[in-house]
């Protein structure tokens, strides 16, 4: 099933500063994320890492849903 929004984020990516800065650093977060995974032993550090990277990253992606709903909102009414 297609993202029917990837063409709304990628109108956003080139025309929000916001939503462009929210999704660099969720896609940081990923990273991060992918690099503890790599790990075969994980520290209490580690897991409370992973767990506030988690939080951070549905943060992120709550705001840059509210920002599209916005936009959708304001492009239905004008």
């Amino acid at each position: 099933m297609p993202n029917l929004d990837q063409p709304l984020k990628q109108e956003l990516l080139e025309t929000d500063e916001e939503f462009r800065s929210l999704h660099e650093q969720h896609q940081s977060f990923e990273k991060r994320l992918e690099e503890l995974r790599q790990k075969s032993m994980w520290s209490e550090e580690d897991e409370l890492e992973e767990k506030q990277i988690k939080r951070q990253k549905l943060f992120l992606k709550d705001r840059m849903e509210a920002i599209m709903r916005s936009y959708r909102e304001s492009s239905v009414s004008a």
